[in-house]
């Protein structure tokens, strides 16, 4: 018989309790007590005698409120906080395990290091430390000398539409609401087309306050857009206006804030109008900017605005483009996103063999190659071997090594002109392609011969092809 005490126990020593006394009043098996508790079916016999011989006591753990045995020694954690606090009082825990293990030849766990340093008063956790505290700044004297910009990922259309971003431009000295634009993601090119319609509706300000997302700085030095410079960065550049990234996000606190504001009445906004597109909504701002400003607003302390002009020589299309430099290589071929961009063979075009050029390319997708502030022609080699069955007109010259797969796409669009419907018959004045016949060419000897070329080419005709847009083959030679 076991006599009466106070016994503390943990949740899951109470849970073996029950399972225990169970077994011990014949109530449960050895078998399904010990798959109850995880255990082997010899432990649990061992319990029960432990049980009736202590009573609940005989359940607790031997080893509680006794060291461990796996503890450092005494002697050693003192050496290792005396070598804590006389070399590294200031380093982290993990720093610090790293120097021990390389100078001093003692391995042990971070948390171990976190606990001496803690121990030894050379570290406080993070819940124990004091908040910071964001001293608030003055707002700047006018409008125009500081936007704050930053980008937004939300909901903006609720479920009526998948989740966007608003790029949202934000002036320190009013906290008005400058300018508001919707796209996909928050990428460089968003921020050329935001920063072309600011430029447009305000003009140019003294600084951009952002914060530092990789579109806005570079932080690994030795890149190749140059330390400190990207590429939108570098149009900043051009139109003389000054970038500054915040250090943290309460910095820039005032476009942060409308952030919150935003996804309140903008959302709400949308859902009252039924607009779940990003151009529907781009073509709401400016109303709804207005209304912002005359609520929320702030009167500046100089009347004077800071914006500038754009000058009448800077090309806003050509400043917010992405420009890469490339080599022109012995064959006037150059590389840019996995394609071969084919120079025209021109002397002076021959001139650049060996040299780099500069590639612009522009938010609509458009490539340009440009040198001295000039745009060279150029067609794309494919160099899968494709060709496009649109260059095939009659009379296109091909090269012999790709005249297998210029025949293959020739069946094909023959095949598929010989299962169309026939078409009716032209009219004496119109084509079969709906153009006029001019006065001259009306005549009667002709008209059944024209009519069975147009059947056969597809009323196509070199002079009168589109360019592409896509890879074109400079070996495709156009009949001029």
């Amino acid at each position: 018989m076991y006599q009466q005490a106070t016994v503390t126990m943990s949740m899951r020593e109470l849970d073996r309790l029950k399972v225990i006394q169970a077994v011990v009043g014949g109530e449960l098996r050895a078998g399904l007590a010990a798959e109850r508790l995880g255990m082997s079916a010899r432990q649990v016999r061992r319990l029960a005698e432990r049980y009736r011989m202590d009573g609940p006591v005989g359940l607790i753990s031997r080893r509680r409120n006794r060291p461990s045995n796996r503890r450092l020694r005494e002697d050693l954690e003192n050496r290792i906080a005396r070598i804590l606090r006389d070399e590294y009082p200031d380093f982290g825990p993990t720093l610090a395990m790293e120097k021990l293990a390389e100078r001093h030849q003692i391995v042990l766990a971070k948390e171990t290091v976190r606990r001496i340093q803690t121990a030894a008063g050379l570290w406080i956790p993070r819940k124990l430390r004091p908040p910071k505290v964001q001293q608030p700044r003055t707002r700047r004297a006018c409008v125009g000398e500081l936007i704050q910009i930053d980008g937004c990922e939300h909901a903006w259309f609720e479920e009526r539409a998948p989740t966007c971003t608003a790029l949202v431009f934000v002036d320190d000295a009013t906290s008005r609401l400058m300018w508001v634009k919707f796209t996909g993601t928050e990428s460089t090119f968003a921020y050329f087309e935001a920063m072309h319609d600011y430029l447009s509706r305000h003009g140019k300000p003294l600084a951009l306050y952002s914060d530092k997302a990789s579109i806005f700085r570079v932080s690994r030095s030795g890149s190749v857009n140059g330390v400190g410079h990207t590429q939108f960065s570098r149009a900043l550049y051009e139109l003389n206006i000054d970038g500054i990234c915040a250090n943290t996000p309460a910095a820039k606190g005032r476009v942060e804030r409308a952030h919150l504001t935003l996804q309140d009445r903008l959302v709400k906004e949308l859902r009252l109008a039924g607009i779940s597109s990003i151009e529907a909504a781009n073509s709401l701002m400016p109303a709804f900017i207005e209304t912002y400003n005359r609520k929320f607003a702030k009167t500046p302390r100089d009347a004077h605005d800071a914006h500038r002009p754009v000058r009448a020589e800077e090309d806003l299309d050509l400043i917010f483009s992405w420009r890469e430099l490339r080599k022109v290589s012995q064959n006037l071929i150059l590389h840019y996103e996995r394609k071969l961009y084919v120079l025209k063979d021109t002397a002076e075009n021959r001139r650049l063999m060996g040299k780099y050029v500069e590639v612009y390319q522009y938010p609509d997708g458009r490539i340009e190659i440009r040198v001295a502030g000039q745009a060279l022609p150029y067609s794309i080699y494919y160099s899968s071997g494709k060709i496009d069955p649109g260059m095939l007109d009659q009379g296109a010259i091909v090269e012999n090594k790709r005249l297998s797969h210029a025949l293959q796409v020739l069946r094909e669009a023959q095949a598929r002109r010989e299962t169309r419907p026939p078409r009716a018959s032209p009219s004496k004045t119109h084509r079969l392609d709906g153009t006029r016949v001019p006065r001259s060419k009306i005549v009667a000897s002709q008209k059944r011969q024209r009519l069975r070329s147009q059947q056969t080419t597809g009323g196509t005709h070199p002079e009168r092809l589109t360019p592409l847009t896509g890879r074109q083959t400079p070996e495709l030679i156009r009949s001029s």
